[in-house]
């Protein structure tokens, strides 16, 4: 193992990490222990690792193996979703300087009011995959970012386990629907969700891992050619090719019916269910004719549809109200068609879906000074 900043024990799969230890002269075993005392017991601090004599200690210390990211805000919801700001310890070059990576990451607690056992409450992260996006859809706050960069997968998954560490709680669900194009991010994603479900790791059922894409057909392609075990979402947003376009960059260069011919393969294939996600825009998608051709889409691959309203203001556009929203679903339901009004939990605390953008990013001057990346910060600003 060198001095090379890009070597970190957390960023690494168990047979990397395997790799790693011989390299250091160590036994191929101190992987493995190496790879629970990171993903199952959460360590936070390399004197952590009791297993591993103190010269081995020191000497991961020096190649600075364990980096942890800043949370330097968190911000609490009325209904209990919580917004948490993540700053990564790497510095990274722009074209006005050098500056961190800043990304967002949110905890959403599902609605108990059927009185479900406190072992039976949904407890969902939605991470981040890339800080700001490499895509424009127009609804969302995120794509008006500037792009800094992928996440590593160290940087993925600590935005679990530092929101697990904080909250003392653990989560049942993994959603990578914050900020960023999850599959212009492959690798790093798929790497941090089989470490999430392995074994040795926090050991979470693939089912309970979704993974969602605005559309990136030769991704999913690759998705359904690997197996992936994980669940695939589609930000769908508009049944009809060219009015998807004008919402959804990445349409310009995956058509509607490529993306339709990939989500048909991925569940005769896969044989499972594919999600849509369908942000709802009075005067946009909504109309008559829209569902229709919602429903026409719906008919030709095996799916469930998740309808959120907007929760932008960008354009002008509005959210629909109470009554739209249950006269859309209850259309599509009364075709057998599964859909489920979603809502904007955490929109009080820029957590709804669409919301995610730091003004502190946008605006922020490049960094000089390295932060030290072992000391978490949380600010309450709810």
């Amino acid at each position: 193992m060198s001095n090379d900043s890009n070597i970190a024990l957390n960023d690494l799969t168990l047979e990397d990490l395997e790799k790693a230890f011989l390299d250091l002269g160590e036994k191929r075993f101190r992987a493995k222990q190496a790879f629970r005392r990171i993903h199952h017991h959460l360590a936070r601090n390399l004197d952590d690792f009791t297993e591993f004599s103190l010269p081995l200690r020191e000497k991961l210390k020096e190649t600075n193996a364990l980096p942890l990211l800043n949370c330097t805000e968190s911000s609490l919801s009325s209904n209990g979703t919580e917004k948490y700001i993540f700053e990564s310890p790497e510095e990274v070059p722009g074209r006005d300087g050098i500056r961190k990576r800043i990304f967002e990451a949110v905890w959403i607690v599902s609605d108990n009011q059927s009185g479900a056992s406190e072992e039976k409450i949904r407890k969902t992260l939605c991470i981040s995959s890339q800080a700001g996006c490499t895509l424009n859809c127009t609804f969302c706050a995120t794509g008006t970012l500037p792009f800094i960069g992928n996440l590593r997968t160290y940087e993925i998954l600590d935005q679990i386990y530092q929101i697990m560490a904080l909250r003392a709680e653990r989560i049942t669900n993994v959603v990578f629907m914050g900020m960023g194009e999850p599959f212009h991010n492959y690798d790093n994603v798929i790497r941090a969700a089989r470490i999430l479900n392995h074994p040795d790791g926090l050991h979470l059922a693939a089912r309970h891992i979704t993974i969602s894409t605005a559309g990136v057909v030769p991704a999913i392609h690759r998705f359904i050619d690997e197996k992936q075990p994980f669940n695939l979402a589609i930000s769908l947003n508009h049944p009809d090719p060219e009015k998807r376009k004008e919402l959804m960059d990445v349409t310009k260069k995956h058509s509607l019916e490529e993306l339709m011919e990939a989500a048909i393969r991925y569940s005769r294939e896969l044989k499972r269910r594919i999600t849509f996600e369908y942000i709802m825009i009075p005067g946009q998608n909504m109309s008559e004719k829209d569902l229709q051709k919602l429903i026409g889409i719906a008919r030709r691959v095996r799916c469930k549809i998740n309808l959120i309203p907007l929760n932008t203001t960008l354009h002008g556009w509005r959210a629909p109200t109470a009554t739209e929203m249950s006269r859309f679903q209850n259309a599509l339901r009364q075709q057998g068609i599964l859909a489920f009004n979603r809502g904007s939990p955490g929109k009080d605390v820029d957590g709804a879906c669409g919301m995610l953008a730091l003004k502190t990013m946008a605006q922020a001057k490049p960094s000089t000074a390295k932060t030290d990346s072992s000391k978490i910060s949380r600010t309450s600003i709810g």
